[in-house]
């Protein structure tokens, strides 16, 4: 094997051995996003304080992210993971037994704190060992521990909550993060030799705010926001809905379907965008998703939800590896912590906030009006993507 073909190897064991504990640690936390907001409507019978549970996590997580870029920059990666994984582990295990809804938001905080800081070391883990001819792939086989996880949790949460019990849930979870952590402790640090500091940097040092921050990696993360505004309300609120319309056996094969066809979607995101460009991508990823919020919303059949499940799982499949990619491409490899952190805060921003505005729009006007005001969002975003990076991909000449 010639030097080329070494740098360009994608599938080593290190970078094997973060997807497989980035899926076990997304699956552990979203289990609980989707397991709490189902868990407190039905115990307060009001869906305003479900959607608030995710809201308190998503927050805190936003505010730790800026945080964690720059603490990324000055401490080992690892032994960082480790001890968020062991507090998170520690703090789930808190929540078993637990009716209380004040203490169970407080817990929530905490949870938000530990995966602020282990979303933005995983990725950044990742980022920086795939080779840069082949981000776009890489990200995209990435992306499947990180929306598989998300995907297929809520579909286990529901069924762990109709037959079996919140505790089983809970006891789920720290299992997960237990097996999570024991992969951590696996993975070699990255050794790099010191470079001598040049006469700039002796001069000023970084800032703060220069860690925290890119503007390079903005506008995708804007439109990750209108993207996951709409997920909030799929994760959040599919049970109630399914509910509602007499479908509730239906919404964890909803789940199912996503997951399937989401992941088989992030095999092929990767290569077309290193290939074809975002372009190419983007836009039918989008309509997708709009088609999907529409059969939501009129849903009155399993064939309906299941046929929104799949088209919902080609938006998240598509739209997700192409614009983190984005993002990390924008900056420079020392910024990568940066743009992972960024743009996980502007999805973790719709998340939070999503989930509170949907829950009192769902208290207001039913859950079947929230998924229909949910398309607009996604009309936002590919209104945003045509006159800022489609237009500059046009220009470059993209395909």
């Amino acid at each position: 094997m010639n030097k080329s073909t070494v740098e360009n190897s994608l599938w080593s064991v290190q970078f094997s051995t973060i997807i497989v504990m980035t899926l076990s640690f997304f699956v552990a936390v979203m289990l609980l996003t989707a397991g709490f907001p189902a868990h407190i409507t039905a115990v307060t019978k009001n869906p305003a304080l479900g959607g608030l549970m995710t809201t308190v996590f998503m927050i805190t997580a936003i505010i730790t992210r800026p945080v964690v870029g720059f603490m990324i920059a000055k401490v080992n990666l690892k032994v960082l993971n480790i001890f968020a994984l062991a507090f998170l582990a520690i703090t789930v295990g808190l929540s078993y037994g637990e009716i209380s809804v004040n203490m169970l938001l407080g817990l929530r905080v905490l949870h938000g704190i530990a995966f602020g800081i282990l979303s933005t070391c995983m990725a950044t883990m990742a980022t920086s060992i795939i080779p840069a001819k082949r981000l776009g792939e890489g990200i995209g086989f990435y992306g499947l521990s990180t929306s598989g996880g998300t995907s297929f949790a809520p579909m286990i949460a529901l069924a762990i909550l109709q037959y079996f019990s919140y505790n089983v849930l809970v006891a789920t979870s720290v299992t997960l993060l237990i097996v999570t952590l024991g992969l951590n402790l696996t993975i070699k640090p990255e050794k790099k030799a010191p470079a001598a500091p040049t006469s700039t940097e002796i001069k000023e040092k970084i800032s703060f705010m220069q860690y925290a921050f890119d503007k390079r990696a903005l506008l995708p993360c804007i439109l990750i926001l209108c993207f996951s505004l709409t997920l909030a309300g799929v994760i959040s609120f599919m049970k109630q809905l399914s509910a509602t319309a007499g479908l509730e056996a239906t919404a964890p094969l909803f789940f199912l379907v996503m997951a399937v066809v989401m992941m088989v979607c992030k095999v092929f995101a990767g290569f077309i965008y290193d290939r074809m460009g975002h372009k190419v991508i983007i836009y039918p990823a989008t309509v997708a998703g709009m088609i999907a919020l529409f059969l939501i919303s009129t849903a009155t059949s399993a064939a309906t939800l299941l046929a929104a499940g799949f088209l919902y799982g080609i938006t998240y499949g598509f739209l997700i590896p192409p614009l983190q990619t984005l993002a990390v491409s924008s900056v420079e490899k020392k910024k990568q912590g940066t743009a992972n952190a960024m743009y996980f805060t502007f999805m973790d921003l719709g998340m939070a906030f999503g989930a509170a505005l949907l829950g009192i729009l769902a208290g207001m006007y039913g859950y079947r009006f929230i998924y229909s005001f949910s398309i607009g969002l996604l009309v936002i975003l590919v209104v945003l993507y045509t006159f800022t990076l489609g237009m500059k991909a046009r220009k470059e000449g993209q395909k």
